[in-house]
């Protein structure tokens, strides 16, 4: 969606905000549940910027504190105007318009709830608004079911008025065209008709569609400007709607990335967030979801059963069913199967992160291995390292967490556990099965483990009877055989050769 600024003044944005959200059943805020990893009143508030209008006012209400929270990060020059009784769009627009005082000029009014309004059709409405000298312009589309939806009367090509669902007659509810909700008015009669409004209507509401019908009884002209694109008028008030309208924008988000070159090899099990950027020549496969600002070079490729979160990958780096948040995946690096990366890990150029492997605060080096069945956490490992399988590095003592250090081309043994504070100095190997507890010098090889000790005969004088004694016995009784066999062969080369 390319968001264009209009060339026609706009002398404010009115952004309504403070439905009660009740269908979405939540103690979240509706405006905030998200969209491509979004909160869904940002999207409103990037259509409105797109008109570079002179003020931008939001209308809240319901769960105020949490909207006005997200717009003091995401748009502190907005005007925040308080609506306290929900009596309808027309109210809603007067608390609005009572925020910017005297106004003159071009005013368009929006909601926070229609997550795919584009800048680009908002300027096109402006644009068209001036360009006819309306005193009103409505945004319309033709839906397949325009149940619930106000539809557009016309006469003579005109628009006439809009009716509510709930107030239209048989004859009205046939119409297809509906009205989206989204105008823009000329400032004086937006104010002229809001003093106007009376709430006779089904809801006892004030309309602000009854606008319309003051600007013509005034003499003035409304027109409508209709997009083809049906989902730019597509609110959400409940989950239903939520996935829907996602599904949609996770779409067009995949169709994009893919003529950028991306290959997705199963767009209906692929998600991608809004954020996320991606080069050409990636290949994203089945069952992934890139999250946050995750970036992916060229020739990198993504998958199976893959769920990335803020993470840097880069070229030609493999990732395979991995779950990863605020990590660096450097160029030819492998990841997975099976391996969580957590914040703070960051894999060096050709190194490897393998199965069942958990990295946490944790940088390795260039060409650097921690192939399977490992815990690496508050680690720093060099270059061309070898982790074996099964090696734990034991950062927390119950109180503080420790660091590891590993020089450049250790060797660590399977099996081994690292007790950090420690570390293990260039060059130096760890024998398998060690619990390390000092630091290894250069060079040096560590083994910290018991001497292996065999107590001969034990199964038969601890264990008689068992079935562990019975297959000892018999292994000895062929053993025994066998020796006495090769004795008694030996005995006899002998023989012949005297």
């Amino acid at each position: 969606m390319n968001d264009t600024p209009t060339r026609a003044p706009v002398a404010a944005v009115i952004v309504l905000a403070a439905g009660g959200g009740t269908r979405m059943k939540s103690r979240l805020s509706k405006l905030l549940h998200t969209i491509a990893g979004r909160p869904m009143l940002s999207y409103a508030l990037d259509a409105a910027r797109a008109l570079q209008p002179e003020r931008l006012v939001v209308v809240v209400g319901h769960l105020r504190e949490q909207v006005e929270a997200h717009l003091a990060e995401s748009a502190p020059q907005a005007i925040i105007a308080e609506q306290p009784v929900r009596n309808g769009t027309g109210g809603a627009v007067a608390c609005g318009l009572a925020a910017l005082g005297d106004l003159d000029g071009v005013v368009a009014v929006t909601y926070g709830d229609v997550p795919l309004l584009s800048g680009e059709t908002l300027s096109l409405l402006v644009d068209q608004h001036v360009a006819d000298g309306n005193a009103c312009t409505v945004l319309t589309a033709v839906v397949p079911d325009p149940t619930g939806y106000g539809r557009i009367v016309r006469e003579g090509g005109e628009v006439a008025r809009i009716v509510e669902h709930r107030d239209a007659t048989e004859a009205e509810r046939a119409i297809a065209e509906i009205n989206s909700g989204i105008y823009v008015f000329d400032a004086r009669v937006l104010r002229e008709g809001l003093s106007s409004l009376q709430p006779d209507n089904a809801q006892s509401e004030l309309y602000l569609t009854d606008v319309l019908g003051y600007a013509r009884a005034h003499g003035g002209r409304v027109g409508a400007v209709r997009t083809d694109d049906a989902w730019q008028t597509e609110g959400v008030n409940d989950r239903v709607q939520l996935a829907a309208v996602s599904a949609e924008v996770n779409r067009r988000l995949l169709e994009h990335w893919m003529r950028e070159g991306v290959t997705i090899a199963d767009p209906s099990t692929t998600w991608i967030e809004a954020e996320a950027d991606l080069s050409a020549d990636v290949t994203i496969l089945p069952n992934t979801q890139l999250l946050g600002a995750t970036s992916v070079a060229t020739g990198a490729v993504i998958g199976p059963d893959t769920t990335l979160r803020d993470c840097e990958v880069g070229e030609n780096a493999h990732v395979i069913r991995t779950h990863g948040e605020l990590s660096i995946i450097g160029e030819d690096a492998e990841v997975g199967p099976f391996a969580r990366l957590r914040p703070g890990t960051v894999l060096g150029a050709r190194g490897k992160i393998g199965t069942f492997v958990e990295a946490k605060n944790a940088h390795i080096g260039d060409g650097s291995k921690v192939p399977h069945l490992t815990y690496c956490g508050d680690a720093w490992i060099g270059e061309g390292v070898n982790v074996g399988a099964g090696t734990i590095f034991a950062n927390y003592d119950g109180k503080h967490k420790s660091p590891t250090h590993l020089g450049d081309n250790v060797f660590i043994g399977s099996n081994s556990v690292l007790v950090a504070p420690v570390d293990v100095a260039d060059g130096a190997f760890v024998a398998a099965g060690s619990a390390v507890v000092d630091d290894v010098p250069p060079g040096a090889l560590a083994v910290a483990r018991g001497r292996q000790h065999i107590s001969d005969g034990w199964v038969a004088k601890r264990r008689p009877g068992s079935k562990a004694a019975q297959s000892a016995a018999e292994s000895s009784g062929q053993v025994h055989q066998a020796v006495e066999q090769a004795r008694e062969k030996l005995a006899r080369e002998q023989e012949d050769h005297q």
